[in-house]
């Protein structure tokens, strides 16, 4: 063959292998898109917006704010008091009016009637003794949206009653393998505790972050500059932008909350596979024990409980033709009262966690003469799971709590500063996202 002809078929073939070479580099680099598209974290919210405490608004609003980062599958309406799945609605509707503005910044953010359609009714009381009650919308929703065909677990974020988890977990424990959890614990956890209860004994396997007051780093203000201390970041950075700016004053005078926005912070900032890490979120350790005290009659002064500990009192009592589980009793304590219940053979118990250090007292209320009237006291005390105990609920390899070293509180809140240290990060960042509303 010439040598001139040669020459031309070496460079056709040197074409083609750079046209198949850019085909390529072409399709990698649209896979690779994909990819980042689907790396978005797949989240549902379980909360009791509307109920006792107006925070959940705040966080609510904020998480809408920063949709376009997640793939949001559900907004379940959990107890306590009256908050119902139309409180999230309300938000969503302010959503919509300030929509076309953060458009202009991303076409990420989710349409607002998607939203709606994924606004779920969850539990409504607190569990009974047992833990579970009855399935709920809410409930059943958390399990169909785990059971998805995904490569990707579900991040179930917990900001207030735990009930709904308990109750998808009930009905269907298969679920554990596919759902990661991060609860707002604390008080939650006083009025949750028998749902808590029923998981910490029966699911200890559970992929758990359990976030008694780290969380609480998140609006308190030590180390921060003016400008950004809870009571003057409305006026400095979200007055006057927008529908949702508009409603956040009516909740806390406009003073940041948010007490279960480090929930969503986690998944935004940080490996979301290790928790033990620095996160906005907050970073923990893993704990292989939840503690327990159980009580066979009354407690004393005498008696020593780590703070957010599961106190159980029991009482013997006459035997009584009721279905166990059945409430008969009050336990009064801190101001507030709790149902205590029948758990057959003449037994009766009352479950309580202590929020705080204190020393407690308590009294029975019952129409039952054998336990109407005990008494006693306890004292809690940090740090949290505090000394082993016999009573102690085992925990599995993925349980995480708030860090127990004495530089990480603030105050009372143990832990509370691996997320303050952040404070000026994600409250900036949120600041820029308020101009996108200007």
């Amino acid at each position: 063959m010439h040598a001139k002809n040669r020459a031309c078929i070496h460079i056709e073939k040197l074409m083609k292998l750079a046209w198949v070479m850019s085909f390529l580099f072409f399709i990698l680099i649209i896979n690779n898109c994909t990819s980042q598209k689907e790396i978005k974290h797949r989240v549902l919210i379980s909360s009791d917006i509307g109920g006792t405490d107006p925070d959940d608004f705040q966080s609510m609003i904020h998480l809408l704010m920063y949709s376009d980062l997640f793939q949001i599958e559900g907004l379940v309406s959990s107890p306590f008091g009256n908050g119902r799945k139309e409180d999230f609605i309300k938000i969503i509707d302010l959503y919509e009016k300030d929509l076309p503005k953060l458009k202009l910044h991303s076409k990420e953010f989710p349409s607002p009637h998607s939203l709606r359609e994924l606004c779920k009714q969850g539990g409504i009381v607190a569990a009974p003794y047992k833990g579970y009650s009855t399935p709920t919308e809410g409930s059943n929703w958390i399990i169909n949206a785990a059971k998805k065909n995904s490569k990707q677990s579900l991040w179930v974020l917990v900001w207030g009653g735990i009930e709904d988890v308990a109750q998808a977990l009930h009905d269907a424990p298969e679920i554990k393998k596919n759902i990661r959890v991060y609860w707002i614990g604390g008080p939650n956890k006083k009025w949750s505790v028998n749902a808590y209860a029923y998981i910490a004994e029966n699911h200890p396997d559970l992929w758990m972050i359990e976030s008694n007051a780290t969380y609480r780093g998140w609006f308190m203000d030590e180390g921060s500059p003016d400008k950004l201390k809870s009571k003057s970041y409305y006026n400095n950075y979200i007055k006057g932008k927008g529908a949702m700016a508009a409603d956040f004053i009516n909740y806390y005078n406009g003073d940041i909350k948010m007490g279960d926005t480090p929930s969503l912070a986690y998944l935004m900032n940080g490996d979301d596979n290790d928790p033990t890490t620095e996160s906005w979120g907050g970073s923990y350790i893993p704990i292989n024990r939840s503690s327990r005290t159980i009580f066979k009659g009354n407690s004393s002064i005498t008696d020593t409980v780590a703070t957010y500990s599961v106190l159980e009192w029991r009482f013997k009592g006459p035997e009584l033709n009721i279905s166990p589980d059945s409430t008969c009793f009050i336990f009064e304590t801190g101001g507030q009262q709790w149902p205590g219940y029948y758990i057959g053979n003449g037994n009766f118990a009352v479950r309580y966690s202590s929020k705080k250090p204190e020393i407690g007292s308590y009294k029975v209320i019952s129409d039952i003469t054998q336990i109407n009237g005990q008494s006693g006291k306890y004292v809690s005390t940090n740090s949290w799971p505090g000394k082993p105990g016999k009573d102690d609920y085992k925990l599995g390899n993925h349980w995480y709590g708030d860090r127990p070293d004495s530089h990480l509180f603030m105050g009372e809140q143990q832990g509370a500063k691996t997320i303050s240290k952040h404070r000026y990060a994600f409250l900036t960042d949120w600041a820029d996202r308020w101009d996108w509303l200007k």
